[in-house]
């Protein structure tokens, strides 16, 4: 993807109240989108957030940006990404807006678009409003002005949505299920999912107050969910991250399921159901244990560039139905456009329910490699993944392994920082080569 001064892999995203964070920009920002989304007959643009103090003061703006430039705005609330991307192709808008800064806390926020086919935005759209925020900003005539209104049902049209992703005589039945939403976007409807569906539903995580957006808590900080299962006796738990598109999954005993073996259990039962189309795609950070895993099964395995869009681009490009992060990104192309955890979790539920087994007897055949990531904090991150002497360190890592395991150096896309990941069979050896490779780079590891 080319440099741009604003778009990251995921929108927008910052401090607020540092640039591009500002009213003032996202003011400017709503009105640039207006215009390139309108293709000169005005847009029709969806706007949800999550439970952010700052979304309050970032709705207004986009909003008044919007109708300046002649688009009409439907406002739902606080929802889950993905219920945006499902909402803007069910109300046939030209375009969804997110404003959140997904699993960052409260200080962060951010903006992201999906098409009117409920997926992200394509590079050229982007690069397009990026040349409109250029221009000066007008308004249209008072005639030609967008019109803003709140569409009242839209968190039941999400539910609705989730439960028609599974048979119609799918239920829930005895199971004992908590649910942790991270005090986020999914705070009211992801326990509703499920209780409507018949599990007995134990919520945590669900009191917003505009600060405490993934703080101890959700698909970001498991603990809280693995000690409240164990405490409870629940059958599982299942927790959100702050917009509601990335899961991780407790088993009954306490243990943890991450996106990789998410991917593992799901693909394996569609497989044999015959509801697996194309390869399973993954990003260049999932286990290796899990591309041999699926090899062993015959299932074909890709790598994508780590961000969900990219995986998202690359099920298009091979017509397959199912990929994700090992972070818990999960997309079901089949059920939805875009990556979605509730959706995601209920596909998990689904094959328990068939197989009539626990978690960890459906990921039995899958045997993670070691690996261990290093995050450095650094200005300019992308600059300095490209230096000779830390491509001259990373080369000299990969020879040192000899093919026994993988060496990965990337820019974080949604902050300044690099990331250092290694895989190999030795844990320790990992960390070793993990941390001579930190000190190549010049900056001490977080």
């Amino acid at each position: 993807m080319s440099e741009r001064r604003y778009f990251g892999t995921d929108g927008i995203r910052g401090r607020v109240g540092e640039p591009p964070i500002t009213p003032d920009f996202v003011l400017k920002l709503g009105w640039a989108a207006g215009r390139v989304l309108g293709g000169g007959r005005g847009a029709r643009v969806l706007i949800g957030k999550d439970t952010r103090i700052s979304g309050y003061m970032f709705e207004s703006a986009l909003e008044a940006g919007l109708v300046a430039a002649g688009a009409d705005v439907l406002l739902v609330g606080p929802l889950p990404t993905p219920a945006v991307a499902f909402l803007t192709r069910s109300l046939r808008a030209s375009a969804g807006i997110v404003i959140s800064a997904s699993h960052n806390p409260h200080p962060d926020n951010g903006i992201k678009f999906f098409s009117g086919e409920g997926e992200k935005l394509p590079d050229s759209v982007e690069a397009a409003i990026e040349a409109a925020l250029e221009q000066a900003l007008s308004c249209q005539p008072s005639h030609a002005l967008g019109r803003a209104r709140r569409i009242s049902d839209a968190a039941t049209r999400y539910v609705e949505h989730c439960k028609a992703t599974v048979p119609p005589d799918f239920a829930l039945f005895g199971l004992r299920i908590v649910v942790d939403a991270a005090h986020g976007a999914g705070y009211q409807v992801a326990p509703r999912v499920f209780t409507e569906l018949g599990a007995e539903v134990e919520a945590i995580g669900v009191s917003p107050d505009g600060l405490n957006i993934n703080e101890g808590c959700g698909a970001l900080h498991p603990q809280a969910l693995i000690e409240r299962v164990r405490a409870s006796g629940a059958d599982l738990g299942i927790a959100l991250d702050g917009d509601g598109d990335r899961l991780q999954v407790v088993d009954g005993d306490g243990s943890l399921l991450d996106g990789d073996d998410v991917l593992f259990i799901l693909a394996r039962a569609w497989k044999e159901s015959g509801r697996l189309r194309g390869p399973v795609v993954g990003t260049l950070m999932s286990n290796l244990g899990l591309e041999r895993a699926l090899a062993e099964l015959g299932i074909p395995f890709e790598r994508a560039a780590v961000g969900d869009r990219y995986v998202h681009e690359r099920l298009k490009a091979t017509g397959g139905v199912l990929g994700g992060e090992t972070s818990g990104h999960i997309l079901c192309l089949d059920r939805a456009t875009t990556g979605d955890a509730i959706v995601a979790a209920l596909q998990l539920l689904q094959v328990m329910r068939e197989r009539d087994e626990p978690l960890r007897a459906l990921r039995s055949g899958l045997r993670k490699v070691p690996q261990v990531t290093l995050s450095l904090p650094v200005e300019a991150p992308r600059r300095l993944a490209r230096e000779p002497h830390v491509q001259a360190a990373v080369a000299a890592l990969e020879r040192e392994l000899a093919g026994l395991g993988r060496v990965l150096l990337r820019a974080s896309g949604t902050e300044p920082k690099l990331r250092i990941t290694v895989e190999c069979e030795d844990e320790l050896r990992a960390r070793r080569l993990a941390e001579r490779l930190a000190e190549a780079v010049g900056s001490p590891p977080v």
